[in-house]
């Protein structure tokens, strides 16, 4: 059965009231939900921060166990060598001898120099570690107490919030879907989540702008549609009051 527009703008009204009660019981956790979501994401970017530092870690002390492999090999050869050396026919065997030991032995300052450096570096890098985790178990904390302050509100109002969602997707079936559309679209836009507003003291109860008389005659007609000329709003009606069926639950 069509619906008129009367009743259509009944719909829309009725389903504003209820989602204004919803946003009114959201607006009592204030920042809270806001502020669990940003300490997650703050808490994420320090475990990252945290699992990179440690991976850098492992590399640089991967570095440091190929140098000191790298000052095994040398010393295994200068001891060959000088070895050697003690079996050499000339000078110009030892003197070729003496040049390897001497390569070998500036190999093995190169890899303690590396070594000293890649072990700087992870001290370091655990130093940043203690800092981040410090800062990271505070943040947890802080997570813990705001989640314990959010949960307590919920509860507080879980009962209330699931009646009137029941409520909403019951009266959401009452409006025609293009109007559902536009009633979504204008709501999610307005800063107070308002998308039906009733002419008050000849102004839009949205924007508060002044609604000219004639058409604050067109809107109690109720023959068409009329939305505010400033702000989109739709005008459901002049200084209307609805009666919206309540469960008894005190809102």
């Amino acid at each position: 059965m069509e619906l008129t527009v009367a009743q259509k703008l009944d719909a829309l009204l009725k389903l504003q009231t209820i989602d204004s009660q919803l946003d009114d019981i959201r607006k009592m956790r204030g920042d809270l939900p806001e502020e669990v979501r940003d300490l997650e994401d703050e808490i994420i970017g320090f475990e990252t921060r945290i699992g990179k530092f440690n991976s850098e870690i492992s590399a640089l002390q991967e570095e440091v166990d190929r140098y000191k492999s790298t000052k095994k090999d040398a010393d295994k050869l200068i001891a060959r060598y000088k070895e050697q050396q003690m079996n050499v026919r000339n000078n110009r065997e030892f003197d070729a001898i003496s040049k390897e030991i001497e390569l070998q032995s500036l190999e093995i300052e190169l890899a303690d120099k590396k070594i000293g450096e890649s072990q700087f570096r992870i001290q370091s890098k655990q130093e940043e570690i203690n800092a981040t985790q410090e800062t990271l178990n505070t943040r947890k904390e802080d997570l813990r107490v705001k989640k314990q302050e959010l949960d307590q509100l919920v509860a507080e109002s879980e009962a209330d919030e699931k009646q009137l969602a029941v409520e909403r997707e019951a009266q959401s079936k009452n409006v025609e879907e293009r109007l559902l559309l536009s009633y979504n679209k204008i709501r999610n836009n307005a800063l107070n989540g308002l998308a039906v507003v009733t002419v008050k003291r000849g102004a839009c109860g949205g924007c508060f702008n002044v609604v000219p008389p004639q058409r604050q005659a067109d809107i109690k007609d109720k023959k068409k549609i009329i939305v505010c000329e400033h702000c989109g709003r739709i005008l459901a009606d002049v200084d209307a009051v609805v009666e919206v069926a309540t469960t008894g639950r005190g809102r």
